[in-house]
């Protein structure tokens, strides 16, 4: 059994002294009345000194953040989920003042009272009442430092909300906007859908899957890496507008932009093409940001970025050759790609050479864009699942959105023409036999139902955590999670 910490033990001392002072142990409930900032917003400042609203019942619970006893009067700060306030506990009010000492720093209480100001004028609550409802074993991080490691607030998420006003916020801002994004879908008569997260195929981007084997159908199989096919038969199924928001995993590298697993969603959209899903993401985008920050202008990493529509367009292939260095050819020639740069850029020998073009924009491109952007017309070598375009040859019908530097949806004119897209998969399981581990496996099943028809539409696609780091101005995918995948801990058991 691990040993017992001494400031754990003192505290497990003051559990027992409570309990010997008539307290439970480990209460079922506390009936709670008001919260923090509902009394805030109640009674707002500027408050006079010495003012008490005795018919103010209230009733409480939080954690005790911090205590000051001097003797015959206690001063807390008690927060709950709103908020903070500032308790008030007098001797010549509480019948049993003297177990309060027994009380840390940490531990969740629930008081009763009523609304008092103190001489300098803030609202506290004048607590006649007070219940112990859980111990902390261990004492909080600094409230003024808080974790100053980030490995540690990753890893221990809980503290980090615990003692950080603007890591919570964080988080709110996060579930507001995937519920702004939810209501407006609704409203345009899309379906929410849940499909498969393991599938026999994990399809619909390229990507190395993670795996695994279920005993019951003694089969192996794949944790999704896109949502895109299914909800592709959906569509096919006479279902017109369907969306997902749904966690997808990718076994690939982790860094301040990706994650092994995150939150996607993906909308399709019957009858319509990439044109009207560039529409609908201005319209999404621009309510979204007004939404949360209360206008189109938000900031972001030090800079001011305008996500009022319309957004502007640039073209895949014509921005490689204008500021790719001594790109004096058609991109779209892969043989002289390859010549092109094996000479000048040899660590990228083992990269396929239709990854190439992605390679060259990220490197020259991308970082260029600031303000939200449509990249469109990629090539269809790297979009196998877009529908060629309908006037320019060896691109499609796609487009992606940057802003900042960096990817933040992707969308196409979905590809229908089921031999096309046979011969598309078959190109993608060749390099996949060649070695290429991050191109799928033929999914004939997807193609039969292609051969029953889908209709002509659009899709998109965008990571919900890269959207929340624009609207809460956070540089890393990381500080959006609220446990973002770490390599264990190795934990020393002491005999």
């Amino acid at each position: 059994m691990p040993e017992i910490h001494e400031q754990t033990q003192a505290r497990l001392n003051n559990l027992s002294q409570l309990e010997a002072a008539g307290f439970e142990r480990f209460p079922y409930a506390y009936p709670k009345t008001h919260d923090a900032a509902a009394l805030h917003t109640k009674f707002a400042a500027p408050l006079e000194p010495g003012l008490e609203w005795l018919e103010e019942k209230v009733s409480l619970a939080g954690r005790i953040i911090s205590w000051r006893d001097t003797g015959k009067l206690i001063f807390a700060d008690l927060q709950d989920e709103s908020g903070r306030i500032q308790l008030f506990m007098s001797k010549n009010a509480i019948a049993q003042f003297d177990a309060a000492k027994f009380i840390d720093l940490g531990d969740i209480i629930g008081v009763e009272g009523h609304l008092m100001t103190t001489k300098t004028g803030m609202l506290s609550v004048k607590v006649t009442g007070f219940t112990p409802l859980v111990k902390s074993l261990h004492p909080l991080p600094s409230d003024y430092y808080g974790l100053a490691d980030k490995e540690l607030r990753y890893r221990r998420r809980y503290l980090d909300l615990i003692v950080s006003p603007d890591s919570r916020k964080t988080f709110v801002t996060r579930s507001k906007i995937v519920r702004f994004i939810r209501n407006f879908l609704d409203a345009k008569n899309f379906m929410e859908v849940e499909g498969p997260t393991l599938q026999a195929i994990a399809g619909g981007t390229e990507a190395k899957p993670f795996l695994t084997h279920h005993n019951a159908l003694s089969h192996d199989f794949s944790l999704r890496i896109a949502l895109e096919l299914h909800l592709k038969r959906l569509l096919v199924g006479g279902f017109e507008r369907v969306y997902e928001i749904g966690r997808v995993y990718r076994n690939e590298g982790i860094d301040q932009t990706h994650s092994p697993e995150f939150t996607m969603l993906e909308l399709y959209w019957a009858y319509v093409d990439y044109e009207a899903i560039m529409q609908l993401v201005e319209e999404l985008f621009s309510s979204l940001a007004v939404e949360i920050t209360g206008g189109t202008q938000i900031e972001y990493a030090s800079q001011s970025l305008n996500f009022a529509a319309p957004f502007a367009r640039l073209e895949y292939v014509p921005a490689l050759l204008k500021y790719v260095p001594d790109l004096d050819f058609d991109p779209l020639e892969l043989d002289k790609l390859r010549a092109f740069c094996d000479a000048r850029y040899p660590q990228w020998k083992a990269v396929p050479d239709y990854k190439l073009l992605d390679k060259l924009f990220g490197m020259y491109v991308e970082p260029l864009i600031q303000n939200p952007t449509f990249v469109i017309h990629h090539p269809t070598v790297i979009s196998p699942l877009a529908k060629p375009h309908r006037t320019l040859n060896g691109v499609t019908e796609r487009f992606e959105l940057f802003a900042s530097g960096f990817e933040i949806a992707n969308a196409f004119s979905e590809l229908n023409d089921a031999f096309d897209q046979r011969a598309r998969f078959e190109a993608q399981a060749a390099r996949r036999v060649a070695g290429d581990d991050e191109a799928p496996e033929l999914d004939e099943d997807f193609l039969l139902a292609l051969e029953y028809g889908m209709p002509p539409a659009g899709g998109l696609g965008f990571g919900i955590d890269r959207l929340a780091m624009f609207f809460t101005n956070q540089t890393s995918l990381r500080d959006v999670l609220l446990f973002p995948l770490l390599k264990p801990e190795r934990h020393v058991e002491t005999e």
